[in-house]
């Protein structure tokens, strides 16, 4: 049996180590990409900010002026809600988290969470079966 001598196993263990670093590494970069995707796939296939991942419209630079100086834009991409749900939240973050008053700007920011984040239909079952034909199992 041939045995490895104890400065190579020093350099295999650093080899294995570095190798593990690498490949966790790139599991995590491949994951926050998958992540990303994955959240931006409902908004359509309309264009996006490379900086938040927003779609891009007239009234970005408001959102990103007012929402996203506190959290980040992965908040907004991953809720739906209605006009009146968007201000529901506005004022909650109002009341519970020193949001200032938007003032004149709240217009224009809840008319882009409306356009581009509003809740969509999606279909989680198939439709119901209709004219079936029965019939009995018979055992063998």
């Amino acid at each position: 049996m041939h045995f490895i001598k104890s400065k190579n196993i020093g350099l295999l263990l650093t080899l294995f180590l570095f190798l593990g670093l690498v490949s966790t590494a790139f599991r995590a970069e491949t994951r926050i990409k998958n992540d990303a995707e994955q959240v931006t796939m409902p908004i359509d296939t309309a264009k996006t900010d490379q900086e938040t991942g927003l779609v891009t419209d007239p009234n970005l630079y408001m959102v990103k002026a007012q929402c996203t100086s506190c959290h980040s834009s992965k908040l907004i991409i991953a809720n739906r809600f209605t006009r009146d749900g968007w201000k529901q939240n506005i004022r909650w973050m109002q009341a519970n988290h020193n949001l200032w008053d938007l003032g004149e700007t709240e217009k224009q920011v809840l008319d882009y969470l409306e356009k581009h984040y509003a809740p969509t239909a999606t279909a989680a079952r198939r439709k119901p079966l209709n004219d079936i034909k029965w019939y009995k199992l018979e055992e063998q």
